[in-house]
């Protein structure tokens, strides 16, 4: 896993769900072969087919409401700082005087961890800044997997793909095929603002991915397919008609 500094949870013998602000209802299955990979420091079961073993889910998500500990919420579509370019955090930031990343940071953990997530973008917490966290156990007993990453940067995809159902605690109770690369090589910094650079593969590779998109204004509703759009369609018109004037789509 990347940092050892600080930054939701797959059962040994089944992998569960993904949850981000990686999140979908624990009842979408796929099906799987084990293969580890023996250079990777995370082995991923790759995918046969798709028919039935947990995917993506510590539990169900939930929305915790008030989270102790913090201010912060995890915004629902189509809130505009879903969709808003996310700033670069400066050296300053990071460790001049007063610097609040590693607050932020660990404030972005404690909402994680409350909606069963395994992973959550500074925007989706209001925070235009490109600044991600993650565990990719989704328990925060296991903190030596948390990863905090500032400014990363995907510098490599591999061609070879799968595909995943994925879901979004922004996008709540919905979930869709989204297809990403195998593996990824990456450029970040850690809380200190030292350049760090990592591979990662399979279920990291795809949690980075989908909180990645996040920084560059994504969202894992615009990597569905046509279908997989005008399946969950009737639920994003009921967020666009919650949230009211202003939602960015």
């Amino acid at each position: 896993m990347a940092s050892a500094i600080a930054l939701c949870a797959i059962a040994a013998s089944s992998r569960r769900a993904l949850i981000s602000a990686f999140s979908v209802p624990s009842k979408i299955m796929a099906t799987r072969t084990t293969r580890p990979s023996p250079s990777s420091s995370f082995s991923f079961p790759q995918i046969s087919s798709r028919s039935s073993s947990r995917l993506f889910s510590t539990t169900e998500e939930v929305d915790p409401g008030v989270v102790e500990g913090t201010d912060l919420r995890v915004l629902k579509y189509p809130h505009p700082s879903l969709r808003a370019p996310n700033d670069e955090i400066s050296e300053e930031e990071l460790t001049g005087p007063g610097s609040d990343i590693a607050r932020i940071a660990k404030e972005m953990f404690l909402v994680m961890y409350a909606t069963n997530g395994v992973g959550l973008a500074a925007p989706q917490v209001g925070i235009n800044k490109r600044l991600m966290v993650y565990n990719e156990h989704g328990d925060a007993q296991k903190w030596m997997s948390e990863v905090i990453m500032v400014n990363p940067r995907i510098v490599e995809y591999s061609e070879a793909t799968d595909v995943e159902q994925e879901g979004c605690l922004s996008f709540p109770d919905m979930g869709g095929d989204v297809e990403r690369s195998k593996w990824i090589k990456v450029e970040a910094q850690n809380l200190k603002g030292k350049k760090i650079k990592k591979k990662f593969r399979g279920w990291e590779a795809r949690i980075f991915q989908h909180e990645y998109d996040h920084l560059d204004g994504k969202v894992y509703i615009d990597r569905l397919t046509e279908d997989g759009r005008k399946e969950i369609q009737p639920k994003l018109d009921e967020l666009i008609d919650k949230f009211g004037d202003g939602g960015a789509l």
